[in-house]
């Protein structure tokens, strides 16, 4: 049974207030076209849990620029002057986690754990106050697992099934971000008729809902055989 959806279609179950989580890191990996179709669409009170904001105009920044994101949770702002901006005036919060631990809470959420243990320090003023535990005479703290109401993915080449294959830096946050949201909507550059090659897939089609075929969403594009 195909996965495939408009764009239009794939997008407007997408409630206001969901919880979003986006692949990427910088333009590799970053689902513009679901992201522009998002803005259009006005969706609003979004909580975003992406790397980074992208540049002025583009993606998330674009979302922020519109007032559409309520909260991000994020490793840095990147080059978004918006986001940057709506941070120092108080009308966008940000949790910032490390890179690390970014990707560790999205993993534990993808495969069932509430929580893990950490022993890396997070200044006061970076992050909200962290519970701690003492496990076999070490002060640890408790970080909690991230999960998502939707997934945002791209994938260079596809089948009907859902099952993806990324293209370098842009496989990045996808296949975790796949594992931890109730509902994944992937951007597709290729989709192809037969199934792919078990051995080339990098995100299973048991984690993909909606699939939408774009032309391309930027310039780190290219073909890849499948």
């Amino acid at each position: 049974m195909s996965k495939c959806f408009s764009l239009a279609d794939a997008i407007a179950p997408v409630a206001d207030g969901s919880t979003i989580m986006v692949g990427g890191f910088g333009s590799p990996g970053t689902p513009f076209t679901l992201l522009d179709e998002l803005a259009r669409q006005g969706k609003r009170d979004l909580v975003i849990i992406k790397n980074d904001a992208n540049q002025d105009g583009y993606g998330v920044s674009r979302l922020i620029e519109a007032g559409a994101v309520r909260k991000m949770v994020t490793t840095h702002l990147g080059l978004s002057g918006a986001a940057r901006r709506a941070y120092t005036a108080g009308t966008l919060e940000v949790e910032f986690v490390s890179q690390g631990l970014f990707a560790e809470r999205i993993r534990c959420a993808g495969v069932g754990l509430p929580a893990f243990l950490t022993d890396l320090e997070v200044p006061e003023e970076l992050g909200q106050a962290r519970q701690t535990v003492n496990y076999g005479g070490r002060h640890l703290y408790i970080e909690p697992a991230l999960k998502a109401d939707y997934a945002f993915i791209t994938g260079h080449a596809a089948d009907h099934s859902g099952n993806l294959r990324h293209q370098g830096t842009s496989r990045n946050f996808g296949a975790l971000m796949a594992m931890a949201a109730d509902c994944v909507i992937a951007e597709v550059y290729a989709l192809h008729e037969q199934p792919l090659r078990p051995d080339s897939i990098h995100t299973p089609g048991l984690f993909v809902h909606r699939l939408v075929q774009v032309d391309r969403s930027s310039h780190e594009y290219q073909p890849i055989p499948r």
